[in-house]
């Protein structure tokens, strides 16, 4: 539970940060996106899960991470 509780305290630190650091660049970002296809959003979310899922492995096991 305590490892949950790191993870979305890390995701709203980095979340967080972009916000109060660029806000007028995430708009940007955000409206790009927008006009991407589904199919390529969709593409992006799969890779970025696959990715966090291989860094809390790697977490877990204490190699590095």
């Amino acid at each position: 539970m305590g490892f949950l509780i790191l993870a979305i305290g890390l995701v709203l630190c980095v979340e967080g940060l972009v916000l109060a650091l660029a806000p007028a660049r995430l708009e940007e970002v955000l409206r790009a996106f927008a006009e991407l296809p589904q199919a390529r959003r969709r593409m992006i979310g799969l890779t970025a899960l696959a990715f966090g899922v291989v860094l809390v492995a790697l977490a877990r096991r204490g190699l590095g991470v």
